[in-house]
């Protein structure tokens, strides 16, 4: 169905971690106190490069290894059953990144209130980099911030796995509770 979103999405975050790390040996990286940090700089070239080749050679050589020895492991064992137009499927599952959406989705009853809810989910996530507008760069600094983060990255994990399992009792409360607690 999003074969197209599917097939650019993997070209679009790899030339935004080529772009991440273009930025990072250029401009520095963040540091806590917002102190400049033009002296700890050195040129990309030809330090890193070699560095980030050897890593992204090591990844690729994992990701060949487990595409090549076991295939079907990160694979859901229901998206193998053969197509029938006149059986609803018992559990439909997005791809494990919008889990956490789709359990959003889910536990709204209203149709339309669930397509919202999911949208402001993922707009969350896409405005929350630029919503940081304070003077230090770190959360060491402001202890709430740093609580509202870990109940963040908690909820989104709950919500990830909510989202895989199937629509029953106990799950549908759990998912309801936790997309309250994620608005």
């Amino acid at each position: 169905r999003f074969f197209p979103f599917h097939f650019i999405l993997p070209f679009i975050v790899l030339a935004t971690t080529m772009i991440h790390i273009l930025f990072l040996h250029e401009t520095g990286s963040n540091n806590p106190m917002g102190l400049n940090s033009n002296i700890d700089k050195i040129p990309f070239h030809p330090y890193f490069t070699f560095k980030d080749i050897v890593g992204f050679i090591l990844m690729m050589m994992m990701l060949i290894l487990l595409v090549l020895i076991n295939p079907y492991m990160l694979g859901d064992p229901d998206n193998f059953i053969p197509a029938n137009p006149l059986v609803t499927p018992i559990h439909i599952q997005p791809e494990w990144y919008f889990l956490f959406a789709y359990a959003i989705l889910r536990s709204i009853p209203n149709k339309l209130g669930g397509v919202i809810a999911l949208i402001f989910s993922i707009a969350i996530i896409a405005i929350l980099p630029f919503y940081n507008l304070s003077k230090f760069r770190g959360i060491q600094f402001y202890p709430i911030n740093k609580i509202m983060f870990w109940m963040l990255t908690t909820t989104m994990i709950l919500l990830t796995w909510i989202g895989a399992r199937p629509v029953e009792n106990p799950y549908i409360l759990i998912g309801q509770i936790l997309t309250i607690i994620y608005f």
